[in-house]
């Protein structure tokens, strides 16, 4: 019964942030135009590169499969919010001291929250990146891999969150966040996979990447979508798990120690 209620709470928040954000779709919509933009230019790139290679496709990836790659990372990427900014601002207000005191998880509460926003987002993303999709090439090869895209993006979008929670936590000590926040996004950009699929690295940064809790974001729900392989699927799955519930603990581990340093700037 206890468990029950404490879970009706985040229930409650997440559909308030939902009717929230549905409140916005507009806006939503306008400001997704931008992903648009950012398809057409890839879309010129592309084209011009496998014109000028001569060949039906590259490291495994034909000219539709890479496009409709990067319209899932892109609809992704664009559909997380800025975590960093939110707790800067409620650490620099002293709203944060507010939450603290709440009878919900501070980490649970921003992640019913962040999660509700990138549902609405993200929906609209892959709306207008598919209609592009298929009115310029058609719809993909292959559906199998798209019918998991929902399951690989929820781990995806679950696993930025806890990256970007340990990163937006360090506001309890050193308030500004934005600036670690930007070298974040610029190693998911890069070495996540999100400008190309890590295929197309050399075999030495391969190697490394590999290794890196980066391609469980939008790697793994692009590549599954796209070029779907059974035989990794598992695979990849546990992978994002396992990092999910290792940067869950070190999140929690952050948060705790920074509540006992926790100094209120204002409120």
């Amino acid at each position: 019964m206890i468990a029950l209620t404490k879970t009706l709470k985040y229930v409650c928040i997440g559909r308030i942030t939902l009717r929230n954000q549905l409140a916005y779709v507009v806006d939503f919509l306008v400001r997704s135009l931008f992903l648009l933009l950012i398809l057409y230019i890839f879309l010129q790139l592309w084209q011009t590169t496998f014109a000028g290679e001569g060949a039906a496709s590259i490291a495994g990836y034909s000219f539709r499969q890479l496009m409709w790659y990067l319209i899932v990372t892109e609809s992704m990427t664009l559909a997380c919010p800025s975590l960093c900014t939110r707790l800067e601002e409620e650490v620099k207000s002293g709203d944060v001291a507010f939450k603290l005191v709440r009878p919900v998880n501070f980490i649970a509460f921003h992640y019913v929250e962040y999660m509700s926003e990138v549902a609405v987002r993200f929906c609209v993303n892959v709306i207008l990146g598919g209609m592009l999709g298929l009115l310029v090439l058609g719809p993909p090869d292959d559906m199998t891999g798209f019918l998991w895209l929902p399951l690989t993006a929820l781990g995806g979008f679950t696993l930025n969150f806890m990256l970007n929670m340990v990163v937006a936590l360090s506001a309890f000590w050193v308030e500004e966040t934005r600036g670690l926040e930007f070298v974040y996004n610029k190693f998911l950009f890069t070495v996540g996979g999100m400008l190309m699929p890590i295929e197309l690295f050399p075999e030495s940064l391969q190697r490394i990447v590999r290794w890196l809790p980066l391609q469980g974001i939008v790697y793994t729900p692009a590549k599954t979508a796209v070029a779907f392989e059974a035989v990794r699927l598992a695979g990849m799955l546990m992978a994002q798990a396992g990092w999910i519930v290792i940067f869950a603990c070190v999140a929690l581990l952050v948060y705790r120690r920074g509540v006992k340093k926790l100094n209120v700037n204002g409120g």
